[in-house]
């Protein structure tokens, strides 16, 4: 199982080196997902030599007042044999087979981090330690819980510890390691006030008993460790460090350990405990306990896992794809999100998406009610057929039928003709330009630039306009291709009364009688209507050909050719993302490789179980 803790420990590794450690963050975590032993405890709590003599080597920093400042998340490895060294994550080239120059590197890498100013940071340091001496371990080592600021501390640094630590042990996958003194009352105990708050049932909880061996005269620990004075869900576990002369002596870890275990075995209080104390013991205890949860989390981590990349996956395309360096790149890129849109605009026509059908409505609709609507009342009014009638013969009456009379009639209604063909070539026109708004929506990759956007719309619109006018000249010219020469067999109808034995030699005054203006009226409003018939046909079949067959065929051929000529600067405008979406899809696909990383590692071992 030792393979589980080596597990947890690379994607704990990948997760730091791409910014994941559990901070708030937009971002998913999966450091947060991640079993954990955290070593909680105040300053003078004896934490920092419990990490030593579980390890066996003297490399943590010393000093009065807050030493840890960084999570330190110390991971360990057995080796079979071999010298002893230490790697750090921020130095993957580096061995130190001196663990002096450790602790030197510990405070010089937090200082980088804080400064001297002996603030916090929840940047975390990586250390790895390979030795034959250890068990195989992952241990979070957090800056000490205190009271009071000393100097050179900001007021709040009390809250901000206090904080920190909360923000890694209240997490359900986090396991507390509480360190507290047992020359002090344990109610005073930082490490289990605060751990009794995020773990009120002591599930996640291992108490550790340091400094025994310097208790008053007289006292034991004993009620203590044997789970009577503070019951958790794990037996208590006493140690005994160094002292301090011990440490200023250079005393070795391993013979430590030695004293250590005499100490338990030869104290009649203790004797019985023995064989479950010690630092030795500890170790053990915990790198056991750490596979067993990380062996029950695998599944779930699966799960979150392979939902996760989905997720990421999904934004990832929904920003797009960055931006090409080279012009030939960005052209590239520009005209692909073009053709996306032209497409989308097409489908909108094709009735793939909604929004065409309107353009039929225009003219199975509108245009035909326009046309109903145009009243030839005041064109073929009695007064105005007899004035137009009257001018057109001039000097001379018209022989048998009023020809010319007959044109003037014809054109002044046909005129009003264009209005509603003028109408309908608008109506498409704002049903064209409202399609290319939806289909510019419609297109994802244009949300990431607003000029390209601006530019494209623009050059959309300008083309849809140079269409409406062209239309509107082809539609009028099918209006006044009717009044400019009429059907000859409606003329041919007109002298059929001679034939019929009619008397064409009327008097001019008769040949002016109402009844006679009234025929004349009701000729030239039945050709108009026949007319209009006809037009409510070919109106439609030159507006699509002018505009809707158009739009679709070169929509954005002007575009094209003026981005051709544009240089590489002129093309890096038009993609001008936003420097935040850019952040963003750059850290959404780090995350989304270390998910993919951890999904693969975690398979790998899944398979050899």
């Amino acid at each position: 199982m030792d393979n589980l803790i080596t597990l947890v420990n690379k994607i704990q590794r990948a997760c730091t080196a791409l910014g994941d450690h559990g901070e708030e963050s937009a971002l998913p975590t999966l450091w947060d997902s991640l079993p954990a032993i955290a070593v909680v405890g105040g300053q003078s709590s004896g934490k920092s030599s419990v990490l030593e003599s579980i390890v066996g080597k003297d490399f943590l920093p010393r000093g009065a007042g807050i030493v840890t400042r960084r999570p330190l998340v110390l991971q360990l490895h057995k080796i079979d044999d071999g010298r002893e060294y230490a790697e750090f994550m921020h130095l993957p080239k580096k061995k130190f087979t001196d663990f002096a120059a450790v602790r030197q590197e510990i405070s010089d890498e937090t200082d980088r981090e804080t400064g001297r100013s002996k603030a916090i940071s929840t940047v975390p340091i990586h250390l790895s330690i390979f030795s034959p001496n250890v068990v195989n371990l992952t241990l979070i080592d957090l800056p000490g819980l205190t009271k009071v600021a000393v100097d050179g501390q900001p007021e709040s640094i009390v809250l901000d510890i206090e904080n920190m630590v909360r923000s890694y042990i209240e997490k359900p996958n986090c396991i507390i390691l509480a360190i507290s003194p047992a020359n002090q009352d344990l109610a005073t105990s930082d490490a289990i006030k605060i751990s009794r708050e995020v773990d009120p049932k002591g599930d996640r909880t291992f108490g550790v008993l340091t400094k025994i061996d310097l208790m008053d005269k007289g006292t034991d620990a004993v009620d203590i460790l044997e789970g009577k004075a503070y019951k958790l869900q794990y037996p208590w576990i006493g140690v005994v460090n160094r002292s301090q002369a011990d440490i200023n002596k250079s005393v070795d870890m391993i013979a430590a350990r030695q004293r250590e275990r005499e100490y338990f075995q030869n104290s009649p209080g203790y004797r019985h405990l023995a064989s479950r104390m010690g630092s030795e013991y500890l170790g053990k205890v915990l790198s056991k306990h750490l596979e067993t949860v990380i062996k029950s989390r695998i599944p779930g981590l699966q799960s979150l896992i392979s939902k996760t990349i989905i997720e990421l996956e999904t934004e990832l395309s929904r920003l797009g794809k960055p931006i090409a360096a080279d012009a030939g790149g960005k052209l590239y890129m520009i005209m692909e999100i073009c053709r996306v849109f032209d497409q989308n605009f097409k489908e909108h026509l094709d009735g793939t998406r909604s929004g065409g059908d309107k353009i039929y409505g225009v003219f199975d609709n509108q245009l035909p009610a326009s046309l109903k609507r145009l009243h030839f009342d005041k064109q073929l009014s009695m007064d105005n057929v007899r004035k137009l009638i009257t001018e057109a013969d001039g000097y001379q009456p018209h022989l048998i039928a009023p020809e010319q009379g007959y044109r003037r009639l014809i054109e002044s209604s046909l005129v009003t003709v264009k209005g509603p063909a003028e109408a309908a070539v608008d109506a498409v026109h704002a049903i064209l330009k409202d399609l290319i708004h939806k289909a510019m929506g419609e297109t994802m990759e244009l949300k990431q630039y607003p000029t390209l956007r601006v530019e494209l719309g623009n050059a959309a619109i300008e083309s849809l306009e140079r269409m409406r006018d062209e239309s509107k000249r082809a539609t009028l010219q099918l209006v006044e291709m009717e009044y400019c020469y009429l059907t000859v067999e409606f003329f041919r109808k007109l002298p059929q009364d001679v034939d019929k034995g009619g008397n064409p030699t009327h008097s001019i005054f008769d040949r002016y009688h109402d009844s006679y203006l009234r025929r004349v009226g009701s000729t030239v409003l039945s050709y108009v209507n026949m007319v209009c018939a006809s037009l409510r046909h070919s109106i439609p079949k030159s507006i699509v050909y002018c505009q809707v067959r158009e739009s679709k065929r070169s929509l954005l051929d002007f575009f094209f050719t003026e981005l051709g000529r544009k240089e590489t600067k002129q093309l890096a405008k038009l993609l001008d993302e936003d420097p935040a979406v850019m952040q963003r899809r750059t850290s959404l696909a780090k995350r989304l490789e270390l998910y993919r990383s951890a999904q693969a590692e975690i398979d790998a071992v899944a398979w050899a179980k």
